[in-house]
């Protein structure tokens, strides 16, 4: 048996582009001689579709559309990922489905058992639980199939929900000779390892070859790497496709498989999925031309790089906005990493409306003296200037705070928060120091300037300021960060296992709440952590627990 696995870019939403997709796919699985071929979930429309799904005439279409799959299937067998609508009449009218079409007939439909309802997922708001674990019977092949979640359980690697059921093990009892999982995986840090995992696991478990079709691109914040995979009987990995791109693979199951090695650079990984965000950002939303401040700071300089490399350095421009404050070394540092990049550079010095502002406003501010008031200003003129270049020539903003700034609320609303994108906003300020250094590694050359790497990270907004001026040190950031954050720990935990003072952890726990409302006013953020500000994570502005 020949299985084409089809690991597609799809649009949410975009059912006509999607079913070409599928239809392409299709025919080079014909032209390869495969018996089966095999989508991501949800394909037809694209993971995760979210409220759109509650549109019938999006379901409607979507049914409509399936019979033109159905009729491209001759000789053929068809996995693919759809919505259909619940006809038991309980529950949830929906239901996340594989259709399964063999030869022009539609065979039936397995709909997916675990919901996950955390962090990014949310589909118990439209989905109602399959109910029925069963076996296929595809050219004589006994053939389980489960939708993305549906394996991972078994793996023991969900620990946000406790599922009464587990359809690796249902399927054990029937004794396939192959499972075939459907999957929308989002990409999180170092995760292609657990994804592996899950696979062996269920081979192990079924003493039968496992293959993954995985989604891949990026919808909004979220970003599917891709990582389609085949591991034999014994849980070795055989066949492992492209990262962050589109691919197909033909996997010849009466063909001696061999083990394969893989070993994955983090950082790179991490670089890849950036881009396809910013990439995939702009080209689903009908957009070509990037712009930034660049502020010949450490984030800005990463920003510009990847856009650079997303978008290409000709769709890119970063814009120096001095004022008295700001260091002379940092203007030259901007314009010198233009240049390295090839992107457009432009200087607009910001000390002419500053001064007229604090001018307009002092009557208002007599007897104040100055404060973060004036610096937050400056920021706010900076964000007039770039939303207008914006408006003026088309350009998406990018917005340069990382996760640790984006955290403590140390941005400025309506200032160097605006923007149509937050590029860095889930990558903490000690992994965007690593990432600068792994780019220059990669590179084999001083893309991002040593001086810039080296330089104590500031604002400019007042004489001889640092971030460490307001701020303790972004290691120890970081750590209560990631420790409160994603991990869900206590202040005296993280303050016990990582040897801080309490009242230091609670203090930033305490700016972490109290930047909440900030966030909710902020731009999107790429996801790339197991918890991010932009999805996933949900909390009151208004409360008094933290």
């Amino acid at each position: 048996m020949r299985i084409f696995i089809a690991q597609r870019n799809p649009i949410i939403g975009d059912l006509d582009g999607n079913l070409t997709k599928i239809l392409e796919s299709v025919r080079h699985a014909k032209e390869t001689q495969s018996d089966i071929v095999l989508f991501s979930e949800l394909m037809l429309c694209g993971y995760p579709p979210e409220d759109l799904a509650l549109h019938r005439s999006f379901v409607n279409s979507m049914m409509a559309h399936l019979e033109h799959i159905i009729r491209a299937s001759d000789g053929l067998t068809i996995i693919v990922g759809i919505i259909r609508p619940n006809v038991a009449r309980r529950g949830k009218r929906l239901l996340n489905s594989a259709a399964i079409i063999h030869n022009s007939r539609l065979l039936g439909f397995h709909d997916k058992c675990l919901l996950p309802n955390y962090d990014v997922f949310d589909e118990r708001r439209y989905f109602e639980p399959g109910r029925e674990v069963r076996l296929w019977n595809i050219n004589g092949k006994r053939v389980g199939i489960t939708i993305c979640e549906d394996i991972w359980k078994h793996a023991s690697y969900i620990d946000h929900t406790h599922y009464k059921r587990d359809p690796v093990l249902a399927l054990k009892k029937h004794r396939p000779d192959l499972l075939l999982n459907i999957s929308a995986s989002p990409y999180q840090f170092q995760k292609l390892n657990m994804r592996v995992e899950v696979c062996a696991k269920a081979a192990s478990t079924l003493n039968c070859p496992v293959l993954m079709c995985c989604q891949v691109g990026a919808n909004g914040q979220i970003i599917f790497d891709g990582y389609s995979l085949y591991v034999n009987e014994k849980g070795e990995l055989c066949r492992l496709g492209k990262g962050f791109a589109e691919d197909e693979m033909v996997i010849d199951l009466d063909t001696p498989p061999h083990p394969v090695p893989y070993a994955q650079d983090p950082h790179a990984n991490l670089i890849h999925a950036l881009k396809l965000g910013v990439k995939d950002y702009f080209s689903k939303l009908s957009f070509n031309k990037a712009l930034l401040g660049l502020s010949g700071g450490i984030d800005s300089a990463l920003v510009a790089y990847i856009a650079a490399k997303a978008l290409g350095p000709k769709m890119v421009t970063g814009v120096s906005m001095p004022s008295s404050y700001t260091n002379p070394q940092s203007r030259r540092e901007a314009k010198q990493l233009a240049d390295i990049l090839g992107i457009k550079f432009i200087e607009i010095p910001i000390t002419t409306p500053f001064d007229t502002l604090v001018h307009l406003l002092s009557p208002h501010f007599c007897g104040k003296e100055s404060d973060i008031t004036e610096e937050n200003l400056q920021a706010r003129i900076r964000g007039i200037i770039l939303m207008a270049l914006s408006n003026k020539f088309g350009h998406i903003v990018l917005s340069t705070g990382n996760k640790s700034e984006v955290a403590l609320g140390y941005a400025t609303l309506y200032g160097d928060m605006c923007g149509g994108l937050g590029v860095i906003g889930d990558v903490p300020k000690t992994k965007v120091y690593e990432l600068c250094k792994y780019i220059n590694r990669a590179e084999k050359r001083e893309t991002i300037l040593h001086s810039i790497i080296d330089k104590p990270p500031s604002a400019e907004l007042r004489p001889n300021q640092t971030d460490a001026d307001s701020l303790p040190a972004y290691h120890i950031v970081d750590t209560i960060l990631k420790g409160y954050v994603e991990e869900h720990q206590s202040a005296e935990e993280i303050a016990k296992t990582h040897n801080i003072p309490q009242k230091q952890v609670e203090e930033l726990i305490q700016k972490i709440h109290e930047a909440e409302y900030k966030r909710r006013q902020g731009p999107p953020i790429l996801r790339i952590s197991k918890k991010s500000f932009g999805t996933g994570r949900r909390y009151p502005i208004v409360q008094r627990w933290g």
